[in-house]
């Protein structure tokens, strides 16, 4: 008998996008049947997850690459806004975040937030690597690459864990906006913006106050 899996692959390298429908479609089991989609940004992941319900062919499995080109509206910035619409319009679907990302600090603040099904770090992956991924996590979910197992077996001394505000502030921080327009960015009053751009300048360890040095410390963590 056989097992129909449909999967959402958002990633905006095509190369790469191709590589892993190729690995998993050359190593599935006999019995499973792969259907495959893909999406090169928020907007068309977002289009492909909505059609699924549309049509009432959820997806099983998303994967899921941090790094992607926003949504034309800016409500999406990232894989990790993708990831937490996908739990909420597909909460059946097992989600697999693929990044390039091995700051510990990013690690465990997504594991934090979404608990996926699978955690890949990109420089970790091979073909067998992935074969292997993707039938545990079809199986015997969870299942997280070496890098991040090594970093969730350490003890992080700062445990950084960002609330979609806040990372939505980080963010638009990064592409320049001034603190005096972000209220109207993220639902919050000027004094709430100016407490939580405080607390995130103390998380991050910002000792000159700087919005730049703030900036600078999240990329280098990997929150922006």
């Amino acid at each position: 008998m056989s097992e129909l899996i449909r999967i959402l692959m958002t990633d905006d390298h095509p190369m790469i996008l191709e590589g892993y429908q190729n690995t998993l479609l050359s190593t599935k089991k006999p019995e499973q049947e792969l259907l495959i989609d893909v999406a090169n940004n928020c907007d068309q992941s977002i289009e492909a997850m909505h059609r699924s319900i549309r049509k009432e062919q959820h997806y099983d499995i998303l994967f899921i690459d941090i790094k992607i080109p926003p949504s034309s509206d800016g409500q999406f910035t990232s894989g990790e806004d993708l990831a937490r619409y996908a739990r909420k319009i597909l909460p059946d679907a097992k989600i697999v975040i693929l990044t390039m990302f091995n700051e510990a600090y990013r690690i465990h603040n997504i594991i934090e937030e979404f608990n996926p099904e699978g955690f890949l770090i990109k420089s970790d992956l091979t073909s067998r690597e992935l074969a292997s991924a993707f039938q545990a996590i079809i199986n015997f979910p969870p299942f997280y690459s070496g890098t991040v197992n090594k970093y969730l077996k350490q003890t992080v001394t700062s445990d950084i864990y960002l609330d979609d505000k806040n990372r939505r502030i980080l963010y638009l921080l990064s592409q320049g906006v001034k603190t005096k327009n972000l209220a109207e960015h993220v639902n919050l009053s000027l004094s709430g913006v100016e407490k939580r751009k405080k607390q995130l300048k103390m998380l991050f360890s910002i000792e000159d106050g700087q919005d730049e040095s703030l900036i600078s410390e999240a990329k280098k963590l990997g929150f922006i």
